[in-house]
């Protein structure tokens, strides 16, 4: 794709699933990335993925939920390849499935904290830099459940609405500053995101609700990370230099259903 050849990225979330996928992805486009996950050793091993295959790639581990780690990413990235052009912000968690008065306010709020806070401290340290490094693209990871509601998912949609509406207002605050901002809406997508789940995990086959719409894909099955990964990376290629503001379901025809 054009425009990722010699560029800096980094990713939250690298460390496994989509995130590792647009991290390979951006190194065979040609770009240097910051592998930035709160996991040492799954992001050690994106790492030498990138490098098996012949490209540059520096880990650091990073909590997105604190800002001051978040600028620690951003200064890694100046520091190791002297400036920075694209974000992926994927770093999520899960709490379980569970109706919205079974909750727990620790869960809420760690949730919400990596989810969306975390998307904001990403992009609150980002771009900055990308903008005075002649303008960039950021990519965050929404969800489908960002589109639409989800019994059982109260807190995740949330979140994942509140990516879309952040998503769209910073496009249009850094869109006559050189900064392109979009975000993609995975559908169900073969990753290990439930092994970053807080509290304890329901069943949704258990709940009073229907639940078939966070897992009936009109395609007939679930995604590779992989093909969330060359959707951001069209996303900050130089092939989507009038895209911004916008969430691309990439969902299988969910969105469409």
């Amino acid at each position: 794709m054009k425009g990722l050849d010699g560029k800096v990225a980094v990713v939250t979330g690298a460390g496994s699933g989509i995130g590792r996928s647009t991290a390979v992805r951006f190194a065979e486009e040609g770009a240097k990335v910051v592998v930035a996950d709160i996991a040492e050793d799954t992001g050690k091993e994106t790492v030498d993925l990138v490098e098996e295959a012949g490209g540059d790639a520096t880990f650091v581990e990073v909590d997105v939920a604190d800002p001051d780690s978040v600028e620690r990413m951003v200064d890694v990235a100046v520091e190791e390849y002297g400036g920075l052009d694209f974000a992926h912000n994927n770093a999520g968690i899960l709490t379980g499935f569970a109706e919205v008065t079974d909750i727990e306010e620790d869960q809420w709020d760690r949730l919400l904290d990596v989810n969306l806070k975390g998307v904001w401290a990403c992009m609150k340290a980002e771009l900055p830099v990308i903008a005075d490094d002649s303008g960039g693209a950021i990519v965050n990871t929404a969800s489908e459940a960002g589109l639409v509601g989800m019994g059982g998912l109260a807190n995740y949609s949330a979140s994942k609405h509140g990516v879309v509406g952040l998503t769209k207002t910073v496009a249009l605050e850094y869109a006559g500053r050189g900064v392109r901002v979009n975000a993609i809406a995975p559908g169900p997508t073969e990753t290990n995101i439930q092994q970053n789940t807080v509290g304890e995990s329901v069943d949704p086959s258990t709940l009073p609700f229907d639940t078939s719409a966070m897992v009936d894909v009109p395609m007939g099955r679930s995604a590779q990370p992989e093909e969330m990964a060359g959707v951001v990376a069209f996303l900050c290629s130089e092939d989507a230099s009038f895209i911004t503001g916008t969430t691309i379901p990439v969902d299988g025809g969910q969105a469409a259903d």
